[in-house]
């Protein structure tokens, strides 16, 4: 069934070349369903931007766009397809969809030469067909094209070579056989307070007919004080749903109790077969949307369908590639394979072999996430525990039912990378590590936690000598709810963020000022504070400066430091070996609008140790009892009619 073609006449014979293709094998006829998009930047995308969509690094100019989705090429000029969100990930559809074969189609005008490239797993690429088009007159084209080399990994992507000008438009990656299912599409938005945010979300869907047409639902969880239904855009979005629209403002339950509501709507209020769950402060590719349907209308199986996280203050940067959970540690880390923070802005799909093998993960975060209705029929809600691990333990949840996830390249958003935030250290510490717990205690193999103590405690000594008490102190407070056990997780749901801030205000490192201006400018010597910023790189240092730093914790404190800060530090600079050896220090805030004052305190260090190895042990010893007790609940706790009798007695009103 497969349709190849040659390379051009001249150039060298490559393995995958075969024969010039006669005019009728290039007739469209293959293309049966749109899967993805070829997409043009937009025109205020600036040059790296632009990266993810266009190389054109061999174009005497850009690519002048005429819309999302056709554009023209000036005469000499060569550009290349081979971008994150126009090459087609062809291990992914290999390894998930029914397909054997995928289309690809381009109108074209203009003399050129289209030719179609692959690449294997370790990024080696090489040509597979192409064809070349004389004249003016407007001429459309496919390539059906193998999916079995893909196993392990690579691309299908395509460059074009403009011997004239040359436009090309409403080109294509296609199915050629019909889908095995036609998902009906519900979208959930889960905002506090940032009603502009989540509106923007919304109307860069509707906005895209296509996407607009396969809407079936979308419900926004409106949780704040701030709310959707006064924030300008909204009559403009209600305009274009219609019926469609659910605003629903409830109480703040945080991104579980948030997207819960929206799956709720989903599943009882509509006919849709999947909900994709959107984080609010996000910019979306609303083609991320039809592909992410795509890939389930195709899958072998019902699976969760997840989009990859780009970096939304440096948008050509991809932040996330997939993520798994460490079942040693019970803590999340990225895929094999994966590193943070690849620019495409400095190298190219083609230039980075990393790109190509097939990743493969536990979860994808709820930043962009289908889950099918079928899924959660099987295995239920989320679990009720505000924010953080809700999404990497329904996943694991959902992996352990026979429901797989894939992290799709191509299908992103752009979101606030957690480089940019800080949020394991503030009140959000709290549900870090008491939902850790839990998940831990739902999936973990092993029966007394493996090395998750153990890596609790380095990492509360951690927090304790860099003089942030506050949040040993928040860990302290998830060690007792956890072993309180599973029965106050939905009554206590509410509140539980208030008692978290209330907790972190109780120290000084967890009360934010504006400015280091704001108290005396600091005490030590710029000379001896350049001494202790060097950064112990052999184990032997690193060893002493433990040691010092431990004692130096013990020893009192000089009353003029608790007033005046030795140092004035900015966030990056705030490690361990430095501030363990300091009485005090201003540090600033993350996000860099204000911050802290960190003073040492010898007798809260001793207690908080002392409380944390003594909580930590217990947690140890009884692991094997609180697993018991929680995966006996998991049922209750992750139930439709749990969340039906929750969001009745928090109280809601649809808008």
């Amino acid at each position: 069934m497969t349709t190849t073609t040659p390379q051009v006449a001249d150039a060298p014979v490559k393995p995958d070349a075969v024969s010039e293709p006669a005019e009728s094998d290039l007739t469209p006829d293959k293309a049966v369903t749109l899967v993805q998009r070829v997409l043009m930047p937009r025109p205020a995308d600036q040059l790296k931007v632009r990266s993810l969509y266009l190389d054109e690094e061999n174009a005497g100019t850009r690519v002048v766009q005429e819309g999302r989705h056709s554009g023209l090429i000036a005469a000499g000029s060569e550009v290349s397809f081979a971008t994150y969100f126009n090459a087609f990930p062809a291990s992914y559809w290999r390894r998930w969809s029914v397909l054997g074969s995928i289309v690809l189609r381009v109108t074209v005008s203009g003399t050129c030469r289209i030719d179609v490239h692959r690449s294997k797993a370790d990024g080696e690429s090489m040509h597979v067909t192409g064809v070349s088009h004389v004249g003016d007159d407007e001429r459309t084209v496919e390539f059906e094209l193998d999916l079995a080399p893909f196993i392990d990994g690579g691309w299908y992507w395509f460059d074009v070579t403009a011997e004239s000008e040359t436009q090309i438009r409403e080109a294509g990656w296609y199915a050629p056989q019909a889908p095995v299912e036609e998902p009906r599409l519900a979208v959930g938005i889960c905002t506090y307070n940032r009603p502009v945010d989540a509106l923007a979300a919304a109307r860069a869907l509707v906005e895209d007919p296509a996407v607009l047409e396969r809407l079936s639902l979308v419900t926004i969880a409106d949780q704040g004080n701030n709310h959707v239904k006064d924030a300008a855009g909204y009559d403009e979005v209600k305009a274009a749903l219609g019926e469609r629209l659910h605003v629903v403002e409830q109480p703040n339950l945080g991104g579980s109790g948030g997207f819960a509501r929206t799956m709720h709507e989903a599943f009882t209020r509509s006919d849709a077969t999947h909900v994709v769950l959107l984080d609010d402060d996000i910019m979306i590719e609303p083609d991320s949307l039809l592909r992410a349907r795509a890939f389930a209308a195709y899958a072998k199986s019902p699976m969760l369908v997840g989009g990859q996280m780009l970096a939304l203050q440096n948008r050509s940067v991809l932040h996330s590639m997939g993520e798994i959970v460490d079942r040693e540690t019970f803590f999340w880390t990225n895929a094999p394979h994966t590193y943070y923070h690849h620019d495409f802005g400095k190298r190219t799909l083609r230039e980075s072999a990393d790109l190509h093998r097939r990743i493969d993960v536990d979860y994808n975060g709820w930043w962009m996430c289908l889950i099918p209705r079928t899924v959660v029929d099987e295995i239920g809600m989320p679990l009720p525990v505000f924010i953080k691990w809700d999404d990497a333990e329904y996943g694991l949840r959902a992996f352990a039912a026979g429901f797989p996830t894939a992290s799709l390249p191509g299908t992103a958003i752009w979101h606030l990378s957690w480089g940019d935030k800080d949020d394991a250290s503030d009140w959000q510490a709290y549900f870090h590590i008491r939902n850790r717990l839990i998940a831990a205690a739902l999936h973990s193999p092993h029966r007394h936690g493996g090395k998750l103590f153990r890596e609790m405690l380095k990492a509360d000594l951690r927090f304790l000598i860099n003089l942030q008490y506050s949040t040993v102190e928040l860990h302290h407070l998830a060690y007792r709810d956890f072993l309180a056990g599973p029965e106050a997780l939905f009554r206590g749901m509410p509140e539980s963020v208030v008692q978290a801030r209330r907790v972190r205000a109780t120290h000084a490192d967890g009360q934010v000022l504006s400015s280091s201006a704001d108290l005396p400018l600091p005490s030590m010597p710029t000379a001896k504070a350049m001494r202790f910023r060097r950064i112990p790189v052999k184990p032997l240092q690193i060893g002493k400066t433990l040691v010092s730093a431990l004692v130096h914790n013990a020893r009192p404190v000089d009353p003029e430091n608790l007033e005046t800060p030795q140092l004035n530090l900015a966030f990056q600079d705030a490690r361990w070996f430095l501030l363990s050896r300091l009485d005090s220090a201003t540090v600033g805030t993350a996000d860099g609008r204000g911050v802290t004052f960190r003073r040492r305190d010898p007798a809260t260090f001793r207690r908080l140790a002392a409380t944390s190895a003594q909580l930590l042990r217990r947690m140890a010893a009884e692991f094997p009892d609180l697993q018991r007790r929680y995966q006996a609940a998991a049922g209750e706790l992750t139930s439709m009619e749990s969340w039906s009798q929750a969001f009745e007695e928090w109280g809601y009103q649809r808008v």
